[in-house]
């Protein structure tokens, strides 16, 4: 009875521990595996012969012809073939043609396998009416990338959300008569496609936050990031270096979208923020009473990660391209910043 009783104790200890340890095992190879997932999957780059499709996911693109050849000669200046969007024309009420219209132009581009990114013609409002109805089965089996700004921020957190790297840059739109007015948009844009490094010494501020940390770059436009606020398109920023811009908004606005971020915990645990372009600030009849850069200074003030200003990214003609997704070094000081994109 005593070895029996000693047996099955022995028995009891043994099976504990080994639930215990291979238990423990177990999770934490769930919990690397999870880190590991978090990494974005990057297209292939861009080469001669590629094929780029042209659509308009948004806004009317008004002067829409003029636009799209221009477009399509930078391309085809670079190596690339152009296919567009057999809506990219059409025009219903404010949107480029009916959100099933505009779906089916960005669901085609999304399944062709052939296709090697996808340009917006524009921004404007009208991505977030189409989002629930993309797939992204076929995508994930050939990622390519996507290339826009603005209201393409929403497509922007989709993708980051299906785990695949994006690139905020300039669009069709933004492509003048003189194209030596955007020289630099234009490079980092090729830059980015092309897998070149992508890189920026940026103008000191007093307002900047100093600090250094390398993590992912999330983020663009503010009214995008706050409307996603809360649905199953929000980004995570957590560990993640988030990335604001906005355009014609008053201050007020601007500081009840950061706090409504902060409300929802937003900031919680990120690691950086950069602001790009805060253009075209609307004149309320009541004066905030301080600058843009100390309104986000303020709105941030409970948290201690660096913060850097003057990001040559936005709806300012100096629109340099940003890839989402993708791990930076950051380096923050008053007298210039760096951001250093890594390739692997």
């Amino acid at each position: 009875m005593y070895i029996y009783i000693m047996t099955r104790i022995t028995y009891i200890t043994i099976l504990f521990c080994s639930i215990f340890f291979f238990g423990k095992t177990t999770l934490l190879a769930q919990d690397t595996s999870l880190k590991k997932s978090t990494k974005l999957i990057q297209p292939p780059y861009l080469k001669a012969g590629d094929t780029v499709a042209i659509v308009a996911p948004s806004g009317v693109l008004k002067n829409g012809v003029k636009v799209i050849e221009e477009a399509k000669a930078l391309l085809k200046s670079w190596g690339l073939h152009a296919i567009v969007g057999e809506h990219v024309f059409s025009k219903a009420d404010h949107f480029a043609g009916t959100d099933d219209e505009r779906c089916a132009d960005f669901q085609n581009a999304l399944d062709d396998s052939t296709v090697s990114a996808i340009w917006c013609a524009r921004g404007g409002y009208g991505t977030v009416r189409i989002l629930d109805k993309l797939d992204y089965t076929k995508f994930k089996q050939h990622p390519k990338w996507l290339i826009g700004y603005s209201d393409i921020t929403a497509l922007h957190n989709q993708f980051n959300n299906e785990g695949i790297e994006s690139i905020h840059g300039i669009m069709c739109l933004s492509l003048p008569d003189e194209m030596s007015t955007i020289e630099k948009p234009i490079a980092t844009f090729k830059a980015a496609i092309f897998g070149k490094p992508l890189s920026y010494t940026l103008e000191g501020s007093k307002y900047n936050r100093p600090g250094t940390v390398t993590a992912p770059l999330v983020g663009g436009n503010l009214t995008l990031l706050h409307t996603m606020l809360g649905s199953k398109t929000s980004i995570d920023t957590d560990g993640k270096i988030l990335f604001i811009e906005e355009v014609g908004e008053y201050k007020y606005h601007i500081d009840r979208m950061l706090q409504s971020l902060k409300r929802a915990g937003y900031f919680d645990n990120c690691k950086g923020v950069i602001i790009g372009g805060i253009s075209r600030v609307r004149k309320n009849t009541t004066p905030w009473g301080t600058s843009i850069e100390q309104l986000f200074l303020d709105a941030l003030s409970d948290y201690d990660f660096p913060i850097a200003f003057n990001v040559p990214a936005g709806h300012e003609k100096d629109n340099r391209a940003l890839i989402l997704g993708r791990v930076i070094d950051l380096n923050v000081n008053k007298i210039q910043s760096t951001i250093i994109f890594k390739n692997d």
